[in-house]
């Protein structure tokens, strides 16, 4: 099945998201290959059966969130003057989230951008990462500040690369499905409480629906003018989580899952959700094996970092909440005392 991009409102970028087993591929030009130890010890002699082109070269980096530095980039960058890419020549993303941001911020530093192409590995980044044209690094001052958008040229999503990820990664992208729900598509919601995702079948179509609303957004606003922000949803406060951790201890999607707890505790202070409906959150997300919990040490240093966000702006904090079930809220300038006192039920003093 095809899930066409079609951002016509912005620049007229058209491609495809392809879900189903990868074709072949075939390119005229110096293609390089992005990827890691670990998805290259499982899957890239497929890739390698599945490509043809007029120079292959592979660029392995290491695994891990905390590589998804400006340094990394440059090493990136570096391997690809020593195969001599040109304008023309072509980057392929093969791995998770943190090799899809990094290798399309790549193409579009290299001689000023080139062409890449995203083949998805992880459950997240199948349904979420790979899809939209958001590129980056993360430095000291929080999560992807530095980056992107920039478009790949098409995105092959192959269900079968799921089968050697481990429980707690598979996890991890269930989280992002779970946000793509909440926020719009109730029925999708209540599909996802009696899915079983380790039905091939189910899955497959939990994934083809992520992506039809991912792209729905997408094609409305690319550059997070408007709705593209809902999809933040969760991330406003897992991101500080992450930050707090340093990106050691959890998953991305993890800390999304704890995100969601929270914003949906602020829903519940401002009168938007029902503790019903936040607890049938919290339900499906422990039953997928996601952390729920965090504690909060200190409330006013968690609160300052909602401020490096990138969707905080003019000293404001933007909150994307859930009104109701399958409906969203965006609220800006919510009395500081009020978010506090939520965060205090987090364990913060």
């Amino acid at each position: 099945m095809v899930v066409p991009i079609e951002l016509s409102q912005t620049q007229n970028i058209t491609y495809d998201i392809t879900i189903d087993s990868l074709p072949t591929l075939t390119f005229d030009r110096k293609v390089v290959i992005v990827t890691n130890p670990t998805v290259a010890g499982f899957h890239l002699d497929t890739l390698l059966k599945n490509i043809k082109a007029t120079q292959l070269n592979i660029i392995t980096i290491p695994d891990g969130e905390k590589y998804k530095t400006l340094e990394t980039v440059e090493n990136i960058l570096n391997e690809c003057f020593e195969h001599k890419l040109d304008r023309k020549s072509l980057l392929i993303a093969f791995g998770g989230g943190v090799i899809g941001d990094m290798t399309g911020f790549t193409a579009s530093l290299y001689q000023r951008g080139i062409d890449f192409i995203q083949i998805p590995t992880t459950l997240l980044s199948q349904v979420d990462a790979s899809v939209g044209g958001k590129t980056g690094v993360n430095n000291k001052y929080g999560k992807n500040l530095i980056g992107a958008f920039y478009q790949p040229k098409a995105v092959y999503i192959d269900p079968e690369f799921l089968k050697t990820l481990p429980e707690r990664e598979f996890a991890a992208g269930i989280a992002e499905i779970v946000k793509m729900a909440v926020m719009f598509d109730k029925s999708y919601f209540e599909f996802l409480q009696k899915a079983d995702m380790k039905d091939e079948a189910i899955l497959k179509e939990a994934i083809r629906r992520s992506v039809e609303l991912k792209a729905w957004v997408v094609n409305q606003d690319e550059k997070e003018a408007g709705i593209r922000a809902v999809l933040n949803y969760g991330h406003t406060f897992g991101h500080v989580v992450e930050n707090e951790t340093k990106y050691t201890t959890y998953l991305h999607g993890e800390a999304v899952a704890i995100g969601m707890v929270m914003a949906n505790a602020l829903a519940v202070e401002l009168g938007l959700f029902t503790k019903e409906e936040a607890q049938d959150v919290k339900d499906l997300l422990e039953n997928a094996s996601l952390p729920t919990q965090y504690v909060i040490k200190d409330v006013d240093d968690f609160y300052e970092h909602f401020f490096l966000d990138k969707k905080s702006a003019n000293n404001s904090i933007k909150f994307i909440l859930p009104q109701g079930m399958g409906n969203y809220k965006v609220l800006k300038d919510i009395d500081e005392s009020r978010v506090k006192k939520v965060l205090r039920q987090f364990g913060g003093e």
